[in-house]
């Protein structure tokens, strides 16, 4: 193999861009009408892009052209190549036009349904040329993939749970912006609503709604019932949507578990409790992810910035004493 830089000079994007959509379709042919090009186009390119390297970049197997380990390590610095392009071409239109631009959040189910609205509304009256591609994803490994993949400039999410020691989030930049309380709450007219104390075994047989299995705050749960030696109660109802489990609390004589952030923020709240329940202290960062080695855009970085601000009114002195 040549040396590094002389390689490097002679590589090309389009060259890169043409692996990649072959490895995605899984064949030289479909590659080729996907990119509306020849077939022999594609093939040159390939053997050339080889021979620079010096080393076999695709395999054919019986299920169609697949990268060796080789391709594999170059399209993976490839993902990277490209957003960085992106990236560069999306900060060109910044300087040119500071207010607007995209940004691509993802966020868990709680945090979608209850505090990023805050601070999309606060982003939006600022730079309302802006526009937002917000998706729900899965826990940790969900929104680590999407971070790495470059499909999302940020991921929003509790970070309780989520193991920092693991290899998989060493590339992450992780910035808190509150820690959040969790909390077992009812409605107003709840029964246990007027009680002053409560003991978490008077508890096991009223009807529950429980957030899903795969979740911090289901962990949660499972550890505060399981630290008093009491059987986890039998849900009446398993839901992922806070707002649902909100709305049912308040109107009917269910209990949940939740962030104390979510009873804040809910339009129900007048109609909410918090139980009088001696619980383990158990505190969530809500935090924003961003990868390390990944410079953001300036949209992003002002998003960020107007989250920070939003959380310092999320947990001003008034509403924590009001609660």
């Amino acid at each position: 193999m040549e040396p590094a830089d002389r390689v490097t000079n002679r590589l090309k994007l389009s060259d890169l861009r043409l692996l990649q959509a072959v490895v995605r379709s899984g064949g030289m042919a479909k590659a080729a009408t996907q990119l509306n090009i020849s077939q022999p186009a594609i093939s040159k390119a390939i053997a050339a892009l080889e021979r620079t390297l010096g080393v076999r970049l695709l395999d054919r197997t019986s299920r169609g052209v697949e990268a060796t380990l080789y391709g594999e390590a170059l399209l993976k610095r490839g993902v990277a190549i490209f957003d960085e392009v992106r990236q560069s071409i999306s900060d060109i239109q910044s300087l040119s036009d500071p207010a607007s631009g995209e940004i691509r959040i993802g966020a868990t189910a709680a945090a979608l349904e209850t505090l990023l609205p805050v601070f999309i509304r606060q982003y939006a009256q600022q730079y309302p040329r802006v526009t937002l591609h917000v998706d729900n994803v899965p826990r940790e490994a969900g929104y680590i993939s999407g971070l790495q993949d470059r499909k999302y400039d940020l991921i929003m999410a509790w970070s309780g749970t989520l193991p920092l020691d693991d290899p998989l989030t060493q590339d992450l930049r992780v910035e808190s912006l509150f820690d959040d309380q969790w909390v077992i709450a009812a409605g107003i007219h709840n029964r246990w609503a007027r009680r002053r104390k409560i003991d978490l075994v008077e508890l096991v047989n009223e009807p529950w709604i429980f957030p899903v299995p795969n979740s911090w705050n289901y962990s949660t749960l499972v550890e505060t019932f399981k630290a008093r030696g009491i059987k986890l109660p039998k849900p009446s109802l398993v839901t992922s949507a806070p707002t649902l489990r909100l709305f049912l609390i308040a109107e009917g004589p269910y209990l949940t578990s939740t962030p104390l952030s979510s009873l804040w923020l809910s339009p129900y709240r007048q109609s909410l409790k918090v139980l009088a329940v001696n619980l383990l202290s158990r505190h969530y960062p809500l935090a924003i992810f961003a990868l390390k080695k990944r410079t953001l855009s300036p949209p992003v970085e002002r998003f960020i910035e107007c989250a920070r601000d939003a959380a310092k009114s999320i947990v001003s002195p008034g509403r924590t004493r009001t609660l």
